[in-house]
């Protein structure tokens, strides 16, 4: 494959407002002006999500946040029925609070574990605020044993968040109404300048009350840690205090990275998270040695159908100069070795899908190894490297993406389409008990995506788009 060229087709007007769009939008990565106190916490109940900390069979964790007047964690579950009296058969569940200071006030965070339901069982749920209730949710928990299902992968939202990543999640949702977990492959938000307590709001505002029904294993990202230096200018990055007490997690990980390293079994499917940020820093040599050796011997000892790993930072990467050796070293020879199935990431902020990568080969409807995906489902796009086009089937840029994933008995069902709902890659593997899976390639013949943008003097070069480019050029509608 070969990036074609680009024609420039804008005008001087489009070219002055989209050259004009960075500088002015260097601190604008939410919808939020400057000083508005759009997400200051409230007596009343936000940023409800549904995670995993146990069997999805038997279990339920649900975390939400609630102004420093709300003391106790106090959840209602019951059997969802078609009567609207949930209230006289829900059973009330406490858990523990969390108090956190951060850009828009001290808030306190939430998180209620249901225990004892049963396998494959609808039920409604609700969570305390101040003399207040939030609506009804509903969740179903896993079967016990193997059932197919899907669910959707999304890699970085980051920037622009409730401005572009809102209408990917959203189209997702509505493609697949049935999916029952939906995996993100860190770099949720942005964190860096700006009210860091904005963007995540707006990250649970552009995926609303699908957080609440749909149960998310996220894994983190480099833009979930916040860079600190001390007073003799020694710099070092620390895991956001947001994430911690807005997710839930198993604590079933590695000796100090239980809030970022964890697996869940559902359905017949083991998703293994691990923290790549951990892992290809110099600073931190230890921690990708660490994690594979639990990656080891979860694989060794896995009694599930399939395999799933989610991280963020590609094996091989789609973009220019972004490749990481310590996974190639560590991670990548155990997925070959095991046959995870599937190795879903981000951080490239462009698309690409391919097989057997560890060669430099690519496989076209027959065997094939693990499987590795990375996508991106924001704004923010960069360039993809004329390696990746080369060696990976399938590559994109300039093009928000949500992937569906269906698990069944034999085979995963794998599509990638963009923001619109077009499809833009899709594959089965067919799982051979004798050997690697079977590649089935379902690309479309419609040509590979690339950059669009106009070629704006003093732009990154590495860069298609900037993240902070789409929040509001030109100034807000407001002035």
């Amino acid at each position: 494959m070969r990036r074609p060229s680009r024609a420039v087709l804008f005008s001087l007007v489009g070219v002055l407002l989209v050259a004009l769009a960075p500088g002015l939008a260097e601190a604008q990565n939410t919808l939020v002006p400057e000083g508005m106190p759009r997400y200051e916490p409230t007596g009343f109940p936000d940023r409800i999500v549904l995670t995993f900390t146990g069997d999805p069979a038997a279990t339920q964790a649900v975390t939400w946040r609630t102004g420093p007047s709300v003391t106790r964690a106090v959840a209602e579950i019951s059997v969802a029925g078609d009567s609207p009296g949930l209230h006289l058969t829900a059973r009330m569940v406490e858990g523990r609070t969390t108090p956190l200071e951060a850009g828009n006030g001290l808030a306190h965070h939430h998180t209620v574990t249901f225990t004892d339901l049963r396998p494959n069982t609808l039920y409604a749920y609700r969570v305390g605020g101040e003399g207040t209730w939030s609506e009804w949710f509903q969740f179903r928990t896993a079967k016990g044993t193997f059932e197919p299902f899907s669910f959707l992968y999304f890699g970085d939202a980051q920037n622009a968040v409730k401005s572009h990543y809102s209408r990917t999640v959203r189209q997702a949702a509505l493609d697949r109404s049935d999916a029952r977990v939906m995996v993100h492959a860190g770099d949720l938000v942005n964190l860096r300048a700006g009210n860091h307590d904005d963007e995540w709001g707006e990250w649970f505002d552009a995926g609303g009350w699908l957080h609440g029904m749909i149960p998310s294993i996220p894994a983190p990202g480099n833009h979930e840690y916040v860079d600190e230096v001390d007073q003799a200018g020694r710099e070092w990055r620390t895991l956001s205090p947001h994430w911690p007490v807005q997710f839930a997690f198993p604590g079933n990980g590695p000796d100090g990275m239980e809030e970022t390293v964890y697996h869940v079994d559902f359905q017949g499917v083991r998703f293994i998270v691990l923290n790549s940020v951990e892992a290809v820093y110099d600073d931190a040599p230890d921690r990708v040695e660490d994690q594979a050796r639990w990656l080891e011997a979860l694989l060794r000892d896995n009694p599930n159908r399939w395999t799933v790993a989610v991280f963020h930072h590609p094996v091989v990467s789609v973009a220019r100069g972004r490749d990481n050796p310590s996974l190639q070293e560590h991670w990548q020879p155990l997925f070959e070795e095991y046959g995870v199935d599937l190795v879903l990431q981000g951080h490239d902020h462009s698309y690409g899908r391919g097989g057997n990568l560890a060669e430099g080969t690519t496989a076209w409807d027959g065997r094939v190894g693990t499987m590795y995906v990375v996508s991106v489902a924001g704004p923010k796009m960069y360039f993809a490297s004329e390696e990746a086009l080369e060696t990976f089937d399938r590559v994109g840029e300039d093009t928000q993406l949500y992937q569906t994933v269906q698990v069944e008995w034999d085979r995963i069902v794998f599509e990638s389409r963009t923001t619109t709902g077009r499809l833009y890659d899709a594959f089965e593997l067919h799982k051979d008990p004798e050997g690697p899976n079977r590649l089935v390639d379902l690309r479309p013949e419609d040509a590979e995506r690339f950059c669009g943008r106009p070629d704006i003097p003093g732009y990154r070069a590495d860069r298609c788009w900037e993240g902070t480019d789409f929040v509001r050029p030109g100034g807000s509608g407001g002035r």
